[in-house]
């Protein structure tokens, strides 16, 4: 019985003595799942895909697929017999090969395996219909990006390595390609590692999410947990989603902070009355009330569609995002003042 599809244990990821990520551990548990790791470019996110696909030796730790040793200090699978694909965020194709014969090529790979994909219905899929004939240097980076994917999926590997696999796509194609993307993954059980820079495509692709950071896996959850209770300051800075205020605590479901006054909710963690902490504020803590005798000066209005953030400057001059659904009636321009709703709760409090 497989314990874990893919484990990683106490590996250190190294490139070069700066591109290094120090000591890494984590498990997918069962096949098809799909995680994302995210983190600054040049971390060493490639070069853990790298690692993992065989193309690089790791010298300390060892990573298991399926409960079979194929890396450690002792043992190195080469990259042929692991069946493992690897999408390059570059132009991988071959030139010589038009954009079927580059996605056949994939089929080829794995002739013995059960196909549930159809080169027809992937090429329509990814949108590729209208360059199916073409050279790689006859058509786009992100279509060009889109026939590697097909190639990849193609191929059926046990595990499929994805890197930065839609840098390269329109923003307003994005979105459908991701949406058909989690499908196929998910459909045919595809064990799949993202690596991207995109926290918005890493919390809807992936199962859990990992964040690597100044050489470390800093957190590894479910997206949900990593956006609502980071467990740092250096993840709460890289997703940029809140800021950090100062605030007091003063009993076990409440603290006081020098702007907004009494603020009450769940403590992620229990602090001691009278701790002087950093309160996390997301857009999405406070509510709008016209109403409020608790008025804020708007400084800048972002339009989301969907919602619009606004930024507002409290009296020590902190700058708070505050999230409002763009059907609310009244819009706030730059200078005006601005309700925050009374008393404020907060379902989870995350403090540093």
């Amino acid at each position: 019985m497989i314990k874990n599809f893919l484990e990683i244990k106490n590996v250190t990821f190294a490139a070069s003595k700066k591109n290094k990520v120090n000591n890494v551990t984590l498990n997918i548990e069962k096949e098809g799942e799909i995680i994302c790791l995210l983190g600054p470019s040049g971390i060493g996110k490639t070069t853990i895909l790298r690692s993992i696909a065989g193309l690089e030796k790791i010298h300390s730790g060892k990573i298991l697929l399926k409960n079979k040793i194929i890396s450690s200090n002792e043992i190195h699978v080469e990259p042929e017999k692991r069946n493992i694909a690897l999408s390059f965020q570059d132009n991988s194709l071959f030139p010589h090969y038009n954009v079927i014969q580059n996605i056949e090529f994939g089929a080829e790979r794995n002739k013995k395996k059960k196909k549930d994909l159809k080169i027809d219905d992937l090429i329509k899929l990814l949108n590729l219909e209208h360059v199916k004939n073409k050279f790689p240097h006859e058509i786009s980076s992100g279509e060009a990006q889109r026939a590697s994917l097909a190639r990849s999926l193609i191929s059926k590997p046990d595990l499929l390595l994805l890197d930065e696999p839609l840098s390269n796509v329109d923003q307003s194609f994005k979105e459908e390609i991701q949406v058909k993307l989690k499908k196929i993954l998910t459909d045919l059980k595809i064990t799949t590692i993202i690596v991207t820079h995109d926290s918005y495509e890493a919390f809807y692709l992936g199962s859990k999410c990992g964040i690597i950071l100044d050489g470390q896996l800093k957190q590894y959850d479910d997206p949900y947990n990593v956006y609502h209770f980071p467990n740092s300051v250096e993840v709460v800075n890289f997703l940029n989603r809140g800021i950090l205020i100062p605030a007091k605590v003063i009993d076990e479901d409440s603290l006081e902070s020098e702007d907004l006054g009494i603020i009450k909710g769940n403590f992620l963690k229990r602090y001691p009355k009278g701790s002087e902490v950093k309160l996390l504020l997301q857009p999405e803590d406070l509510e709008h009330d016209d109403k409020s005798n608790l008025k804020l000066e708007v400084v800048d209005r972002k339009f989301r569609g969907t919602n619009f953030i606004y930024t507002l400057k409290t009296p020590s001059d902190r700058l708070i995002p505050v999230f409002v659904h763009s059907h609310h009636i009244h819009q706030h321009e730059v200078d005006e003042k601005f309700g925050i709703r009374r008393p404020i709760t907060i379902d989870h409090i995350v403090c540093f």
